[in-house]
């Protein structure tokens, strides 16, 4: 029987976040609010006396990087559960590294979907909490013409098929799908403004993420486009890419998340205020801090509850585990190993942040295989 703890004194986990990937700014945001919750946890007594104590390496920005330090993590630092990794392309690449050891990987970000695995716990939206409300907002608020842009990686590519079926189920039209290589030059960015400015779709849906986001940004907020309406929407845009440009450029841009930075409720306000206080009012906010925040209490719930600190037991009690997150109270789905969320829609303020303008009433089940996901007649009559 495969134990998660490998230590009599102490509890040691992984953190697999990066300084130098493509999303840097956002996993540092996600590392430390891990390290947050870890606080709270031994603060509160850790897992029946014993702590949790973080292990993290340095990390380059390759998926292989992240792969071999969570083969070092687990071989070395004797680590079964791990906290971390954020594109796609990475998770994908520690999947089999916990699979062979019997470890456990929490996933605080939102994906493509269309995934599960026995040893993988995903905090982040799949995409029946976060594109389906995307694409019946901008559906019904901006219009039916939208061009696709992307970095040339699997999220992207799945998440553009997702958001072509909704938008084709309401009648709508994709004019362009572009996909450019990251940290693509400043030319190719331009050749695709002018592709925009010809063609003047209603909505840009982008999964273009990290630094090229701020680049995104910088090409579009000139074109004659945005003059005239046009919005770029995504996924991953976040609060992290907000603190790198001002409102000049991010001003109307869309993005569906489970929480944002503005949200205000108690444990939003006590999550911000813990953030402030352990690492400085600079520190960015982001849904995906937030879900990796709220995983690590989850898991230390369900550890808690386990008898036995077993791989089974403690999978079996996190179905059981619940956690009043910033966002609300948020639950693993035993059967997809994914969490019910609360989807929000933020739209970016002049005051260069996101202003919650639509939001759910109650948490949405998982459904990461998209088995429920027509708009029906709930959207066609509104658009």
């Amino acid at each position: 029987m495969p134990l998660l703890n490998t230590s009599k004194d102490s509890w040691p986990v992984g953190l697999l976040f990066s300084g130098e990937s493509q999303t840097s700014t956002v996993e540092h945001s996600q590392a430390c609010a891990t390290l947050l919750a870890i606080d709270e946890v031994n603060g509160a007594g850790g897992i029946d006396g014993v702590p949790l104590v973080p292990r993290h390496l340095p990390i380059g920005p390759r998926p292989d990087d992240y792969r071999s330090a969570a083969e070092r993590l687990c071989d070395d630092h004797g680590v079964r559960v791990l906290f971390g990794t954020h594109m796609s392309n990475s998770r994908k690449a520690v999947l089999p590294v916990v699979e062979s050891r019997e470890a456990l990987l929490f996933y605080p970000t939102l994906y493509e979907g269309f995934e599960f695995s026995h040893h993988c716990v995903y905090t982040g939206a799949a995409p029946n909490q976060n594109s389906v409300q995307l694409a019946r907002h901008l559906l019904r608020h901006h219009g039916k013409r939208v061009f696709f842009i992307g970095n040339n990686y699997v999220f992207a590519h799945e998440s553009n098929r997702i958001m072509r079926d909704l938008f084709e189920q309401a009648q709508g039209q994709v004019v362009d799908e572009v996909y450019l290589p990251f940290h693509a030059p400043d030319e190719a960015f331009a050749t695709v403004m002018a592709r925009i400015e010809t063609l003047r779709p209603d909505v840009i849906y982008s999964t273009v993420v990290g630094s090229d986001t701020i680049r995104l940004q910088r090409a579009f907020a000139p074109t004659r486009s945005r003059a005239d309406g046009a919005v770029i929407a995504s996924l991953a845009m976040n609060e992290a890419d907000l603190a790198q440009m001002n409102a000049d450029l991010s001003e109307g841009c869309l993005a569906a998340a489970p929480w944002f930075a503005t949200l205000q409720n108690p444990a939003s306000q006590a999550f911000r205020a813990g953030m402030h206080r352990r690492f400085g009012p600079d520190i960015p906010l982001t849904s995906g801090a937030e879900a990796a925040y709220f995983q690590v209490h989850l898991f230390a719930q369900a550890a808690r509850q386990a008898r036995i600190l077993s791989f089974d037991a403690v999978l079996a009690q996190l179905g059981q585990a619940r956690f009043a997150a910033p966002e609300g109270d948020v639950w693993i789905d035993a059967a997809t190993h994914h969490t019910w969320l609360w989807p929000r829609i933020g739209r970016v303020s002049a005051a260069n942040a996101f202003e919650v303008i639509e939001e759910e009433t109650a948490p949405v089940k998982p459904e990461p295989y998209m088995v429920k996901h027509s708009f029906g007649n709930d959207l066609i009559s509104h658009v």
